[in-house]
């Protein structure tokens, strides 16, 4: 089974769907191979805005308005709209030279330093220093590739097709802020809705556009491959919070359900409920040493209980 994501680093759509994705990832496990495609939600032919202050109230306002709906963390203050999201799509992809743990983390760092510092990762050299202390990166392979022409042919390959959707993004209608149907561009072609999933099996493909619940990408995996599922395994706490190094008052709900972060977790609290991270992550996170989280709630997580944001 192969499964495609049209993502951006800095989608608070794509941001909300974290917990459903990695959750997925742990349902299929070694039956999928998982392609991500970075959209570019922020594009260069945008018009810059007349007023960046009055932008950034409005986009601020926004993302408040998206986490409503998907429970995920944002910023208590963002400082700006990201004025573009190649130099962190860039970044992202060429992480995945690096394999897969040191990609998954770099990515997530990427979506943090919009939903979490409110520092949006939008040149090349926030892109990379967002990414600083992952486990396992070699920091100067990641700055080489992705300057290379191989990694931007990539990323302009992965634009295009995400302005070539299929027949069914088209006519897509639904309830809610964010049904998924395809978007309009400044550039005039229209776009997957970020984030969409196109999964394709022996018994063909299945499109699931927007953010939908865990059962909705689990129905489409059954129809383009069917059989058994394995069963879905919760790990214990600390074992998943070593592993993700990040989590998200949602995502300890779906992967961990009826679980407490541990102890050990150290956590920093956000606009819209807390980020837990395991001690390694807080050590080296560039959250934790910024200037402009100096005045923000860190501390362990004590006893243990979780927000509901």
């Amino acid at each position: 089974m192969r499964l495609t994501e049209y993502t951006d680093p800095l989608c608070p759509w794509a941001w909300g769907a974290e917990p459903v994705f990695r959750a997925l990832r742990a349902a299929l496990g070694g039956r999928v191979r998982w392609r991500r495609v970075y959209g570019i939600l922020f594009d260069t032919d945008e018009e810059p805005a007349p007023d960046p202050a009055a932008e950034t109230a409005w986009y601020a306002g926004f993302v408040r308005g998206v986490a409503e709906h998907t429970g995920a963390p944002h910023a208590t203050r963002l400082s700006r709209v990201a004025a573009t999201s190649w130099p962190s799509s860039l970044v992202a992809k060429a992480a995945e030279a690096q394999g897969e743990p040191v990609a998954e983390r770099v990515l997530r760092r990427l979506r943090e330093s919009m939903f979490v510092a409110g520092e949006p990762a939008d040149t090349p050299a926030s892109a990379l220093a967002a990414a600083s202390g992952v486990p396992g990166l070699d920091a100067a392979r990641l700055a080489a590739d992705a300057g290379s022409p191989a990694v931007l042919a990539a990323v302009r390959a992965d634009h295009r097709e995400t302005r070539d959707p299929l027949p069914e993004a088209l006519s897509v209608r639904g309830p809610g802020p964010h049904p998924g149907g395809a978007k309009e561009t400044a550039g005039g072609p229209l776009r997957y809705a970020l984030p969409t999933v196109l999964l394709a099996g022996p018994a063909g493909h299945r499109l699931v556009p927007g953010r939908r619940p865990l059962d909705a990408y689990l129905a489409a995996a059954r129809a383009v491959a069917p059989g058994p599922l394995p069963t879905p395994q919760h790990p214990d706490p600390e074992a998943l919070l070593a592993y993700h190094r990040s989590l998200t008052g949602p995502e300890w709900e779906l992967l961990a359900p009826d679980s407490a972060p541990p102890a050990t977790a150290v956590r920093i609290d956000t606009g819209n409920g807390p980020l837990w991270l395991h001690p390694a992550e807080a050590a080296v996170s560039p959250w934790v040493a910024a200037s402009p989280l100096r005045d923000v709630d860190l501390r362990r997580s004590g006893d243990g209980q979780r927000s509901s944001g």
